[in-house]
């Protein structure tokens, strides 16, 4: 009934809000023409690690439409309660045609790609799963180069489930709606009299926050878990 919901899209409609392809491509132009001695000693030195930040790609041979900057990726990321981490923490298996697109992207840009990440939910850095990953390679000046997209769109509800971990001021405003709304549901004179409907309503209100955020507080501590803000290049399981 609901379509799922597809990352490269989401990508897309943050990245045209203020960008055009053009405008990408002349900043991606203007990162290669600035490449010097001194980015050549930089690139020799961490050619060989998975801290890899650049890559020498041929800007006439790249696609506009698979550029990405790192603002738009943490957006992302943040909505959908997201990871963008290094390709080695990912534990899920890479498809043929992700690897194939490596080699062919290789091949046309004579180079060595290196310093890959990928975008998924937290559960692919640790479980084999299939839920819509995106691997990424740097192209420098914190844009990103697209090179795959594999596995199942999200669910549609995914991005209004996560909606309350996103930041702290929407977790405590869900936990004050959800409070109203318990307090809705408890018919009136429940536990006094309906002249005292306003007191009734209060305490029951209040009750319910702390007792609601008690239980959110308590899980989030047990489980050591974050707000998206914080843990979308948190490369720690309890995150």
């Amino acid at each position: 009934m609901f379509p799922r919901t597809n990352l490269k899209d989401q990508l897309d409609r943050v990245k045209f809000k203020k960008t055009s392809n053009e405008d990408i491509l002349k900043e991606v132009e203007f990162i290669f023409s600035n490449v010097d001695a001194e980015n050549d000693t930089i690139l020799n030195k961490i050619a060989s690690g998975d801290d890899m930040n650049f890559n020498d790609f041929n800007i006439d041979k790249l696609e506009s439409s698979k550029i990405y900057h790192i603002k738009q990726i943490e957006q992302i990321c943040i909505n959908y309660r997201l990871r963008f981490l290094d390709s080695k923490y990912f534990k899920g298996k890479l498809p043929y045609e992700a690897i194939s697109k490596i080699k062919t992207l290789e091949e046309e840009h004579e180079t060595d790609l290196r310093g890959f990440k990928i975008m998924a939910p937290s559960k692919l850095f640790k479980l084999e799963n299939a839920d819509d990953p995106l691997l990424f390679a740097p192209i420098g000046n914190d844009y990103y180069y697209l090179i795959h997209k594999w596995g199942n769109d999200l669910s549609p509800f995914r991005r209004i489930m996560m909606w309350p971990f996103k930041t702290f001021e929407n977790f405590v405003f869900f936990i004050l709606f959800s409070a109203l709304i318990g307090t809705f549901l408890v018919p009136s004179g429940f536990f006094m009299n309906e002249d005292n409907y306003t007191t009734e309503f209060i305490l029951l209100y209040l009750f319910m926050f702390k007792w609601i955020g008690g239980i959110s507080i308590y899980y989030g501590f047990a489980k050591g878990k974050n707000f998206n803000t914080a843990i979308w290049r948190s490369k720690y399981y309890n995150a």
